[in-house]
């Protein structure tokens, strides 16, 4: 009979060496008896743990049996090392055992480790850190109390070291304690004791927190499958959740009854009626303005559904030179005009360079409605694809048909597929005139917005040079 006492820190890895060693010499797992460092000696008697190496053996386990033996270790129930010691000599004749749901053990350590991960998870969630005075340094120091239900501290140290490495912090619990100082972690598995903590903050902190509770979407028994009970009394804002909850039914009462928050004027757009004008079915448009209010009803492709509006050109109705780019970006397809937005920015600083007053020239894109993919309440820029550069391509001729414009200048890879049915290489071809396939001049340059996304400074402004001298170039066309 062996009686083996782990040691306070690196339990894991004691117990895997010390079960590998008993394996190694085919020691069953009822001749064993396994103990937490501090927890009483067994009654019954023990050999200790034989000096030198194992026999040499075969252990080969599966990965997956590392993972939850690791996991299911931090467990309170000593028991759990007599299980996965035991779990350990089947696994090594037959490893497939981890794949049997029905398997007693492995069901029982599942159970466990599962446990583990939610308190590891708790944890993070629900530690709330105090600012104590500083002391001669420059790094700010933190203290926080939690009482874990299992062993995680050194299961979860790694988390608050990468999260919290700009300070000095200390996390108390009844099992030990985690601190770490200048970055350099320590664990100690002494008991602590909840020192009481208080700061400023937590007066700040219950504020926002009884502002941003949202009385409409309370839900008392998912807050507390989420938040139980059990650390209400170690979270300063939980003082407030009785009472929060008691006057819920009477706060959304209250916004019920409360006036409507209107809806920003710009989306009065959408509502307007979808009905286009004759002219539309046959393309027959004598002026930009018929033009425009007949791209306003546009619903050739699914990119209206979605978009604020449609964002069509704006200028000279006899320009000389029309640039022409990708599709609106978000700050267009709100104001309802192109280039208004970073890339609109560096485009006017551009014109101004070349002698370019933006009332004297046609600006315009490829694509007149913005494609986006939702991300939060942000609106990420989407590349249009080939049909709906192909579909939208019947606005930009009838635009160029209208002004009549000496020069095309296609702005990025989109403009020059859709004015010439290639957009590649735009960057060796930029600089050079070409010819569209009705016989108009078109002179490729970069997008601005490229310019905006460079990887860095000296590489914008490399493109940013380049970008101005072919607007220069265009201006000169022209004179």
């Amino acid at each position: 009979m062996f009686a083996l006492e782990l040691p306070a820190t690196g339990v894991f890895d004691c117990w895997r060496m010390q079960a590998r060693g008993l394996a190694g010499r085919n020691v069953r797992s009822r001749d064993v008896v396994w103990r937490r460092h501090g927890s009483p000696p067994s009654l019954l008697a023990g050999e200790a743990f034989p000096d030198g190496d194992a026999p040499g053996v075969a252990m080969t386990v599966p990965k997956a049996f590392l993972v939850l033996a690791r996991e299911a270790s931090c467990h309170r129930d000593e028991h759990v090392f007599a299980l996965l010691y035991d779990l350990l000599l089947r696994v090594m004749h037959d490893g497939d055992i981890l794949s049997n749901p029905a398997d007693p053990a492995v069901r029982q350590l599942e159970v466990m480790a599962k446990s583990v991960r939610r308190d590891a998870h708790k944890m993070k969630a629900f530690v709330r850190f105090k600012e104590l005075p500083q002391d001669d340094g420059n790094r700010r120091r933190f203290a926080a109390w939690f009482e874990p239900e299992h062993f995680i501290l050194e299961h979860v140290a790694g988390f608050f070291v990468r999260r919290f490495a700009d300070m000095d912090w200390l996390i108390a619990t009844p099992r030990g304690s985690l601190s770490c100082v200048g970055g350099d972690l320590a664990i100690d598995a002494t008991p602590a004791v909840n020192s009481n903590l208080s700061d400023g903050v937590e007066d700040l902190w219950r504020t926002y927190y009884g502002n941003i509770f949202n009385p409409a979407r309370l839900k008392v028994k998912a807050m507390q499958a989420e938040m139980p009970r059990k650390y209400w009394k170690n979270l300063p804002e939980a003082s407030l959740i009785p009472e929060l909850i008691r006057g819920a039914e009477a706060r959304a009462q209250g916004m019920r009854l409360a006036a409507a928050t209107p809806p920003p004027s710009h989306l009065a757009k959408i509502k307007a009626p979808a009905v286009p004008p004759a002219s539309a079915a046959t393309g027959d448009f004598t002026s930009l303005a018929d033009l425009h209010e007949s791209a306003r009803h546009c619903r050739r492709c699914d990119l209206c559904l979605h978009a604020t509006q449609t964002v069509c050109g704006e200028g000279s109705s006899t320009a000389r030179i029309m640039f022409v780019g990708e599709q609106p970006g978000d700050k267009e397809d709100i104001a309802g005009k192109p280039f208004v937005g970073p890339a609109g920015a560096l485009f006017a600083q551009a014109l101004a360079q070349a002698g370019l007053a933006r009332a004297d020239v046609y600006v315009t894109n490829a694509v007149k409605h913005f494609k986006f993919q939702p991300r939060g309440k942000r609106r990420i820029h989407q590349r249009p694809n080939g049909t709906e550069i192909n579909i939208c391509r019947w606005w930009l001729t009838q635009e160029i048909r209208l002004v009549q414009p000496r020069l095309l200048v296609g702005m990025g890879a989109t403009a020059m597929l859709a004015l010439t049915g290639d957009g590649s290489r735009v960057m060796s071809r930029r600089g050079r005139v070409e010819e569209t396939p009705e016989q108009r001049t078109v002179l490729p340059t970069l997008h601005p917005s490229a310019i905006l996304r460079a990887s860095n400074a000296g590489e914008a402004d490399a493109m940013k040079t380049l970008f101005f001298d072919d607007i220069k170039s265009a201006a000169s066309f022209v004179s």
